[in-house]
């Protein structure tokens, strides 16, 4: 079986990875081994990054609807309740846009859930 040496390949890897490593304290930005365990590191913590985006920006919608909510005299939980009773379906980040911009327009909203939540005269 004929030896192989990597030449090219093994270069274009390494600079990669220093390249990657570019503004990296000391010898994470100058030697492959530092570099390379640096930016593992580095791409562990982006990818867990990004996973933890989406639950922030959840967890953000729900405290801003839950507070605008309250003004008018709902709870989070309630206000959710009558948006599913009155059928309507916007999702957390179009309330809380609402929410933010425009107190009216979710004051109607929240209007529309209280309507829902009243119990059925017979």
């Amino acid at each position: 079986m004929p030896r192989v040496k990597r030449g090219t390949k093994r270069r274009a890897s390494r600079a990669k990875t220093l390249d990657l490593a570019s503004g990296y304290f000391l010898t994470k930005s100058k030697l492959h081994r530092s570099a390379q365990e640096a930016v593992e590191r580095a791409l562990k913590f982006a990818y867990v990054g990004r996973k933890r985006k989406k639950r922030d920006f959840r967890s953000l919608w729900i405290v801003r609807i839950g507070a605008a909510s309250r003004l008018s005299g709902l709870t989070y939980s309630q206000f959710m309740h009558g948006l599913k009773l009155a059928g309507i379906t916007l999702d957390r980040k179009v309330l809380a846009q609402i929410a933010y911009d425009d107190a009216a327009g979710f004051a109607l909203i929240v209007g529309q859930a209280k309507a829902a939540l009243e119990p059925k005269a017979v």
